[in-house]
């Protein structure tokens, strides 16, 4: 067994790469995959307004794209049943295969689309039917892969282990970030919007082709579940018979996570712009560094919820951002970029701190057999239902209605909700998985 606790059933690997390693890095580089081409589209959303939707004003536009961007999240519920199907039946690999093969397709395809300049409306139908594509193969991924690493993990690092699927996510967007960042730092405006948008999606073939790799190489690789776990009728109708009332308590505390992360890591680029008055590059940077917070400090996190129970962490992170949301948004609001950076990261404490432990929270929640579809369809229903549309509505209540607070507001609101579910739940820490 490696450093990191982690053990994997079965084969042999090439000596120069651990066994414990790789598995966490299968695990976790799949989501950063597929968690960078969300992040830079959402990043690049006023540069898409202007080359898919160019005939609508600036906020139709802008609302056009995210809303492309929600699109994709209507797939996520249906990606969950079918990768979740495919995990529980054919194992935990050959769905984190797939899923990685697809994003990886899609993301580069984006790259190479002709814009509504080139061939009219048909470029905003392909943008579209292309982010489908990417919500159903990230339906599975998350999950799936909290699923492989906390199932390979010892006992008492199963939160710290797990929870490097959701770092995979955040280094994905992070590394999302940087990229934008570094585009719009280094070519002219005209450029970006002409084709340097082009890059980040192009880029994407390199980080899913190491994915693949990882993923694929592993003689040991696609070893179905045990066969006495496996359900006599279809997973996921045996988790909604078993498990229902758990993925609806698993939903709503995904709802924070949702609302939380595209609101605060994705959406705030275009709001310090807007409402600020940052430039692209300045808002890009402070988002950069508070990704950069949240990927050090959500391991910290699990690794306290190994020590002392996951309630009381993830309890505590909620409790924090319905407290101190609006203190911080009003540092956002202030047009400062110092006070703005210290605002996110201020936030990027608090999602770390809930963020950190939910990955392994939600898999010790679920029996062997269902795991993956129950934990599939619950966590990309939230998802689909407030992480994708979080955008769209701080772009409404921002734009529209002028309220600037009214992004502090919605995620208070959430989050006391997913509180609820949070107290009301089991402490799950110790629990076996098998």
């Amino acid at each position: 067994m490696s450093s990191l606790d982690v053990a994997l059933p079965g084969g042999s690997l090439p000596a120069e790469v651990p066994a414990g390693r790789r598995a966490l890095l299968a695990g976790a580089l799949g989501n950063a995959l597929e968690w960078y081409d969300f992040a830079a589209y959402g990043f690049l959303a006023a540069i898409f307004a202007k080359n898919f939707f160019p005939d609508s004003d600036a906020f139709v536009g802008l609302i056009a794209a995210f809303g492309v961007f929600a699109a994709s999240f209507v797939m996520r519920p249906v990606g969950g049943m079918v990768f979740g199907h495919i995990g529980d039946r054919y194992g935990r690999r050959h769905a984190l295969f797939i899923s990685a093969a697809m994003m990886t397709v899609s993301t580069v395809a984006i790259g190479l689309l002709p814009t509504y300049a080139a061939i009219g409306a048909a470029a905003p139908l392909l943008l579209l039917l292309l982010r489908l594509l990417q919500g159903l193969s990230i339906g599975g991924e998350y999950t799936t892969s909290a699923i492989f690493l906390a199932e390979n993990a010892a006992l008492r690092r199963r939160g710290l282990i797990a929870s490097f699927a959701g770092c995979g996510a955040s280094g994905g967007t992070l590394l999302g970030s940087m990229v934008g960042a570094a585009t719009a730092t280094l070519m002219s405006t005209d450029d970006l919007i002409a084709w340097g948008w082009r890059i980040p999606f192009l880029l994407g073939i390199l980080l899913g082709g190491f994915t693949l790799y990882l993923r694929g190489s592993s003689a040991h690789g696609n070893e179905p579940p045990a066969r006495a776990h496996r359900p006599g009728r279809l997973p996921l109708i045996e988790a909604l018979r078993s498990d229902g009332r758990e993925m609806i308590r698993a939903a709503v505390l995904n709802l924070t996570l949702g609302v939380g992360f595209y609101m605060l890591f994705v959406y705030l680029t275009t709001y310090m712009q807007q409402v600020d008055g940052l430039t692209e590059r300045v808002s890009l940077q402070i988002n950069t560094i508070s990704m950069i917070a949240v990927l050090g400090l959500a391991p910290v996190f699990a690794a306290l919820s190994d020590r002392v129970g996951r309630k009381p962490v993830v309890c505590g992170g909620l409790v924090g951002l319905i407290l101190l949301s609006w203190p911080l948004f009003r540092l956002l609001d202030s047009g400062d970029a110092g006070a703005a950076l210290v605002g996110q990261l201020g936030f990027a404490m608090l999602v770390a701190a809930y963020a950190g432990p939910m990955p392994c929270v939600l898999v010790e929640m679920f029996r062997p057999a269902t795991r993956c579809s129950a934990l599939s369809l619950s966590y990309n229903l939230a998802l689909g239902l407030a992480g994708g549309t979080a955008p769209m509505v701080a772009v409404y209540l921002v734009n529209r209605e002028q309220f600037d607070m009214g992004p502090a507001v919605y995620l208070i609101a959430v989050a006391a909700v997913s509180l609820i579910a949070a107290l009301t739940m089991r402490e799950t820490r110790g629990r076996a998985l098998s």
